[in-house]
């Protein structure tokens, strides 16, 4: 499938360069002029993540090479099928199921590298699957996202993958073909040493950032680099790709430093006496974690992280020297896990759980524990949801049924205490000064928010069809 989206070719359109900012619409001028010679187009495939929150995968080509921006996974779309083993199915079956992008429209293309923006699921979780198509491609990102990247290939038992993986670091510019190179800006997200992807292009950068938000005072120290942002704003973005999950919130997404406040509140209340302490956040969530495990030692109690998730993404952190684990063990195997759950049974008040489940995914520790696994989870117990409910039907249900069970064992529950890793409204507007963008694909959302961001874009002075184009799965996007 494909959308045109530009004028005639015996036509330029160029913007004012003298023109001040405006609100509204903005000047261009058209003449026609059949002797000069047209740019190169770059082209932008909007593979995943355009209709939906989930599969994340955009595609850049320009003069006939491709690089591929993140291969993402929609769990929900797997977990909805019973006895489904992921690792073991062919990219053609996932792809019929939804749980994975079509990148057919890339086959014959010359792809030159794939960068990995962050180590989400949603934006690496089909490495292992869709990367043996442009087999010896390397891929490249941060050192925590290619960890996490690895991990995923290991644990597949349907393709070989034999890509390279280049750990790059922050600052590096990276020439992957003759006219195309690919840079990681730093940013904020929910999961260490995330990205902005930037592939130069000779006719200016195509400025990928999904996911992020600002935050100042990030509790692991991270920030965003404001001071490349703006180079790269005066260097020249042909086009920003922005996410736009919560672009519809009319505020500035908090600091994770405010949810440690939260979590700090509710915890060191004066006359704490609850027994059992049950908390459940996204694995990959390392800076939670990090809070919570202090949490725990300011408290008295043990730390205890419980689930292969909680496991893999702790344990990689620790590698890096991202997390510190003092006084906090994190079990994963299922003679470990049940051993583990019975010893703290019998000494709540000694320990914070710390668990997987807080989507009610079928499986996870707290599920299981709300089913009468595992933990005789009852009202004794305190379940306090560090995490919001990823926006889709089947997370929105499995959490329903999640807490009636909890709540018809006499589970107290105590919802909300979390912040967010997207970036709202004001994030967006922001960031669209900081870059002045020539043109905008909103990604990373349904139909719905990525119509939101044209409005915001609208507000900025952009005009849809012109130089803001609202895009779906599986087409393409042409912008001279």
């Amino acid at each position: 499938m494909h959308i045109f989206l530009n004028p005639p070719i015996n036509y330029i359109i160029t913007r004012w360069s003298s023109a001040p900012p405006l609100k509204g619409p903005r000047p261009t001028r058209v003449r026609l002029n059949k002797m000069v010679e047209e740019p190169i187009m770059i082209k932008v495939y909007t593979l995943g993540g355009y209709e939906e929150v989930g599969k994340n995968m955009t595609a850049v080509e320009y003069n006939g090479e491709v690089v591929i921006i993140d291969m993402g996974i929609r769990l929900d779309r797997v977990l909805i099928h019973e006895d489904v083993n992921f690792q073991q199915m062919s990219s053609r079956d996932l792809r019929k199921l939804g749980a994975i992008p079509d990148d057919s429209s890339l086959k014959n293309k010359k792809v030159v590298a794939i960068a990995l923006s962050h180590g989400h699921l949603d934006h690496i979780g089909a490495i292992a699957k869709l990367a043996p198509h442009y087999p010896d491609v390397p891929i490249y990102g941060t050192p925590y996202t290619i960890k996490l990247a690895k991990a995923e290939v290991r644990s597949e038992q349907y393709f070989e993958v034999t890509n390279p993986m280049y750990e790059t670091q922050y600052g590096e510019i990276v020439q992957v073909s003759e006219n195309l190179a690919i840079e990681f800006v730093q940013i904020t997200h929910s999961i260490p040493q995330s990205s902005m992807v930037v592939v130069h292009t000779p006719e200016g950068a195509v400025v990928y950032a999904c996911d992020y938000k600002f935050d100042n005072h990030s509790p692991l120290g991270e920030k965003p680099d404001y001071k490349r942002l703006k180079e790269l704003g005066k260097e020249g973005v042909k086009i920003l790709i922005p996410e736009s999950t919560r672009v519809a919130e009319h505020t500035k997404t908090p600091s994770e430093a405010s949810a440690k406040l939260l979590l700090e509140d509710f915890f060191y209340y004066e006359g704490m006496e609850e027994r059992g302490l049950i908390t459940t956040t996204f694995a990959s969530h390392i800076a939670r974690l990090q809070e919570l495990i202090e949490i725990a030692n300011n408290m008295g109690r043990q730390a205890v992280l419980v689930g292969r998730s909680l496991a893999k993404y702790t344990g990689i952190a620790k590698q890096l020297g991202l997390i510190k684990m003092k006084g906090a063990k994190a079990v994963r195997s299922p003679n470990a896990v049940q051993k583990t759950l019975r010893e703290v049974s019998q000494a709540r008040e000694n320990y914070l759980l710390i668990v997987t489940g807080h989507q009610g995914e079928p499986g996870a520790v707290l599920t299981r524990m709300a089913n009468g696994e595992l933990y005789d989870i009852g009202k004794d117990d305190t379940v306090v949801f560090s995490a919001g409910v990823i926006p889709n039907p089947i997370n929105i249900a499995q959490r329903y049924a999640l807490e009636t069970k909890l709540r018809m064992r006499g589970v107290r529950m105590v919802k909300d205490l979390h912040v967010s890793g997207h970036a709202s409204r004001e994030d967006h507007r922001y960031l669209i000064k900081l870059l002045n963008p020539e043109n905008i694909i909103p990604a990373h959302g349904e139909f719905r928010m990525l119509t939101h961001y044209a409005e915001l874009a609208e507000e900025e002075g952009y005009l849809i069809g012109r130089d803001v184009f609202v895009s779906r799965n599986g087409y393409k996007v042409d912008v001279r």
